[in-house]
């Protein structure tokens, strides 16, 4: 219990600092000190500092009995990782030096107490070790192939989601090494982490117009893997990969609107959408909703259909629509009602709940598209924040196996897109 206080005193101090120094930024005054004070405060230099805290809370947990300031000293640590991009942002101090330092720092800041958590028993050694090899792989070989080839190495979505999971894996750590009877999710976070830091690594050698194509292609996959596994009766896992489509399908958006695509974008992004939120939604409501649910499940189907047909011919082209405001609930969301339900409530519920999904669909409520309105509403540290948070919550959903719990977590997450959607939807004139 000391620790957990600890842990979240350090974490409500660290982020009242983030916070106040954001709003600080806002302010030329602040520029101005900045500018002054380069030796302490340029990103870079930041970037040293916050390695060196790292270390010596190294040193403090690892080999004295100073845990507690060890746990605070990391946490800023942590923070400032987010200090030195809005400096460098605010203040136009970036530099293709910084471009290295800043995943570099990252490194040296929480792979060496990952590595003594793992000699602690805590987490896999072979684990970290694969980790530490693709880390710096990417750090020293993958940058220098592309300084060669005069491609930018900065860090992408995936390195920055990966580094936030990292901070957090690091505290949870401590946590756990206090009180070993907490459920160890720290090799199943720790198997994200490598899977993020090898899709880093691999994404910046592909040409940035096929971003939005890879996406899609794996939401695609994601969709057909969820249809085998729903017919393996595991649909827990069918789920779980349902979701990392819709993660997938939420990148992509943005990466074509930001790096351009190909010809055959739209239609992979079409076909991609109809089987992961279509298909493989149904297909988890007939096999979990009784002898009937097949009727239901056409009925689904043909309601997805609808919507991405209704969008493509008709919605996208509408004058009378804001940017980034959807016509009926989006399908993605539609599908996160279905096998929300499917993991709570018996058939006969789960069939009314997916017609209430269709309803929502085929209307003409507008919602704010998630990517493009309320993500771009989100300050950047939340959005990474929120991302690692998605996927921490389906390693624990991994771990524990607890498919009710899972089902909760779904419909709370879409009921709060519902509602977050009509907020930031900007009605038009004929609204007024």
């Amino acid at each position: 219990m000391e620790r957990f206080i600890v842990i979240a005193a350090a974490g409500a101090i660290g982020t009242a600092f983030y916070i106040w120094f954001s709003q600080m930024m806002k302010k030329q005054s602040m520029h101005d000190y900045i500018y002054a004070h380069q030796w302490l405060l340029h990103p870079n230099a930041i970037c040293y500092w916050r390695t060196g805290m790292a270390f010596v809370g190294l040193v403090l947990y690892f080999f004295t009995g100073f845990q507690a300031a060890a746990i605070f000293i990391f946490t800023f640590a942590a923070i400032l990782d987010g200090v030195d991009g809005i400096v460098a942002r605010g203040c136009g101090l970036g530099t293709k030096w910084g471009e290295w330092l800043d995943p570099m720092c990252d490194k040296l800041t929480y792979l060496p107490p990952l590595i003594g958590f793992a000699y602690k028993g805590i987490l896999g050694i072979n684990l970290i070790w694969i980790l530490v090899a693709i880390e710096f792989a990417g750090q020293f070989f993958a940058r220098h192939i592309l300084k060669l080839l005069n491609v930018s190495g900065a860090a992408n979505n995936f390195g920055k989601i990966k580094a936030i999971i990292c901070f957090a894996l690091v505290i949870f750590c401590a946590l756990l090494d206090e009180n070993r009877t907490i459920i160890n999710l720290g090799d199943e976070v720790l198997t994200a982490c490598i899977i993020l830091s090898t899709a880093s690594v691999v994404f910046k050698f592909i040409p940035n117009r096929l971003y939005a194509d890879i996406l899609s292609t794996l939401n695609f996959i994601c969709g057909v893997t969820s249809l085998v596994l729903t017919s393996q009766g595991r649909f827990a896992w069918a789920i779980c990969i349902i979701i990392m489509g819709q993660l997938f399908d939420l990148f992509d958006g943005r990466m074509a609107e930001k790096h351009g695509g190909t010809k055959y974008g739209p239609y992979l992004d079409d076909i991609a959408d109809f089987v992961s939120f279509g298909l493989a939604p149904a297909y988890v409501m007939v096999k979990a909703g009784g002898s009937f649910a097949w009727i239901f499940g056409l009925i689904f189907i043909g309601g997805v259909a609808f919507r991405l047909i209704r969008f493509v011919t008709t919605d996208k082209d509408r004058t009378d629509l804001p940017p980034g405001i959807f016509n009926g609930l989006p399908s993605p969301a539609g599908a996160l009602i279905v096998l929300g339900a499917a993991l709570i409530f018996p058939p006969n519920i789960l069939l009314g709940v997916a017609m209430i999904s269709v309803a929502l669909m085929v209307s003409h409520i507008r919602f704010a598209h998630f990517g493009r309105v309320i993500l771009k509403e989100m300050p950047r540290p939340l959005f990474f924040l929120t991302s690692a948070t998605i996927i921490v919550a389906l390693a624990y959903v991994f771990k524990t196996k607890n498919a009710e719990m899972f089902g909760y977590l779904i419909l709370t997450s879409v009921i709060f897109y519902i509602f977050a959607g009509r907020k930031w939807h900007a009605p038009s004139e004929s609204e007024q």
